[in-house]
């Protein structure tokens, strides 16, 4: 399966990946101006946006991998926002001929202990999904990983995100066979690239914790908080999330200045 995306410019490939509570228009903001300098691909993972979320096993890698060879690209810098940033190690891990470089904007990692507020949301979105109440769901995530700089044309687009994403996912988990995500253990000591870690100094405990071990486990990794982010930097300061990724895609040695 060819995932659906956009690929826009040219120049040297860049891949952006997005949150779990989004899909591929969470970078409207981003790619008219990353487009001028670069080669820039967006798809929507499985079950988020335009991609469907069909009854087989499936790994978010292998279907990156798949994408890439389809545009008849070798390798590409890859920046993955939360579970993006997760699916970024997964690609990573299983090709990683695939990535020149990481930049992981407030990523997901499997094996980090669940923090008391995570824990806590965690509980309270199983809660409402189990009892049916998808748009009280909705504004939970969009409470949660929203920071205050986000405005409310910003938190509108995260919720229509949202909710379709647990359209199409409740739907495809009511199906008997479901989807079967392949579980990919990523090893960060095995990560070769040069790697930036961003964190959000208003983001859940859990993430600054991921965000710890991402720069202490992935050798030679830079690490760099944003004083003013919550979960979702690129959705709530859009210009500065911009200027970021543009220094660090050019190689600019003055980077990682928040």
């Amino acid at each position: 399966m060819i995932l659906a995306h956009d690929d826009l410019g040219t120049g040297p490939a860049v891949l952006l990946l997005h949150s779990g509570v989004t899909d591929r228009r969470m970078w409207d903001a981003l790619v008219p101006s990353l487009s001028h300098s670069f080669r820039v691909v967006r798809p929507d993972l499985r079950g988020f946006g335009d991609s469907p979320l069909p009854p087989e096993e499936y790994a978010d890698a292998d279907d990156l991998d798949a994408l890439l060879d389809s545009l008849g690209i070798t390798d590409a810098a890859v920046v993955g926002s939360s579970f993006g940033g997760r699916v970024a190690l997964e690609l990573a891990t299983l090709h990683p001929a695939r990535v020149s470089s990481l930049v992981l904007l407030c990523a997901a990692l499997r094996g980090v202990e669940p923090t008391p507020d995570a824990a806590a949301f965690g509980d309270e979105e199983d809660r409402l999904l189990e009892a049916g109440d998808v748009e009280a769901a909705v504004e939970l995530n969009v409470r949660t990983w929203l920071g205050p700089e986000a405005d409310d044309g910003t938190r509108e687009r995260v919720a229509t995100m949202q909710r379709h994403a647990f359209e199409v996912q409740l739907e495809a988990d009511a199906q008997e066979p479901g989807p079967r995500p392949r579980r990919v253990e990523v090893d960060l000591a095995a990560v070769a690239v040069p790697t930036l870690v961003v964190s959000g100094a208003k983001d859940l405990e859990l993430f600054k914790r991921t965000a710890t071990v991402l720069a202490t486990g992935i050798r030679g990794a830079e690490a760099v908080e944003l004083d003013w982010a919550g979960h979702l930097p690129s959705l709530e300061r859009p210009d500065a999330v911009l200027a970021l990724l543009l220094d660090v895609l050019r190689d600019d040695p003055t980077v990682h200045q928040p």
